[in-house]
């Protein structure tokens, strides 16, 4: 299977688990706001695709997050069923799938940030670039807590679902903390494959 076949299978998968997932969700509203992301992400990747073809590598793990986006938007974070089976074998006292998801949230803005400082030359080294990598990811990472302050002033107690805290206090910062763990993995553990792809797609650009 070719490059573009596999990406455009990727891509109608996730039509059909948003429909799906939009179909009876629990919280309407809720699964709006936890999509929203695939939403913007899906045309703005289908419109920079010939101008600027990501990696395979990004592509599939964008295809990874935007599951668990939707998977958290149809049931809400505290409810996915995979979280329950975590929660029983881990032995949390809460259902930690939104903590796969805040680690998806670093790790994925990271590894796309890397490529863009890269594969454009706006930076040259690969340390610095790692560095500014982490701190992008850190920043979506701040502002999605903040659009979850902001969701909670005016929603009031119906942004619960959304905020899927859980009774859990520190959740902001745990939550930042993975985006960080996140953030980390795919600098320190994917850079090498990383940079193989983006050296395979520069050589067949030119």
């Amino acid at each position: 299977m070719s490059r573009h076949t596999l990406l455009a299978s990727l891509a109608v998968v996730i039509v059909a688990l948003l429909v799906a997932s939009g179909w009876q969700p629990y919280d309407r509203a809720t699964w709006w706001m936890e999509v929203a992301p695939v939403l913007i992400a899906l045309p703005l990747l289908f419109l920079t695709y010939k101008r600027f073809p990501l990696t395979s590598l990004l592509y599939g793990l964008i295809f990874v997050h935007a599951v668990i986006l939707i998977a958290g938007g149809a049931y809400t974070y505290a409810r996915v069923p995979f979280g329950f089976w975590l929660q029983e074998m881990l032995g949390t006292d809460r259902n930690p799938y939104d903590k796969i998801g805040h680690f998806a949230q670093g790790l994925i803005p990271a590894l796309l940030a890397r490529e863009v400082l890269l594969r454009n030359g706006y930076v040259t080294g690969r340390k610095i670039a790692g560095f500014l990598a982490i701190c992008f990811a850190m920043a979506i990472s701040a502002w999605y807590e903040l659009l979850e302050w902001a969701a909670a002033l005016v929603m009031g107690q119906g942004a619960d679902e959304f905020l899927g805290t859980q009774g859990d206090v520190w959740d902001t910062q745990s939550d930042m903390f993975l985006a960080f763990l996140g953030a980390l993995a795919a600098v320190v553990l994917l850079s090498r494959p990383h940079d193989r792809q983006m050296h395979d797609l520069n050589s067949h650009a030119r």
